[in-house]
């Protein structure tokens, strides 16, 4: 039941965490509820992700295809992720979610 409390205390700013640079806010405002601290670290990779991409994107031709692929991927994932926290889940994003469990927040 104590689980059900922090899903629910956490959800609004588990879903915050999928939205670009607002992943900062539950890593720095919501530290002590594990489930949007969870989201957010899976969010702040995504977010590096997309960052990373814009940089890659600049190149012509190549670069942009590689950017446009990817920023659709990475939107795809954070919409699957936001779904997954309105249904209160701990989804795992593939790949994602091994490099967030590295981050120590």
């Amino acid at each position: 039941m104590a689980e059900d409390k922090v899903v629910q205390e956490g959800k609004i700013f588990a879903v915050i965490g999928y939205l670009g640079i607002l992943c900062l806010i539950p890593l720095l405002f919501k530290k002590e509820n594990k489930f949007a601290l969870f989201h957010g670290k899976q969010g702040l990779v995504i977010f590096i992700g997309e960052v990373a991409l814009g940089i890659i994107s600049v190149v012509p031709f190549l670069g942009w295809l590689v950017g446009f692929f990817g920023v659709l991927i990475f939107g795809i994932l954070s919409l699957v992720g936001i779904v997954q926290v309105l249904m209160g889940n701990y989804w795992r994003v593939p790949l994602v979610a091994d490099l967030a469990d590295k981050f120590n927040i």
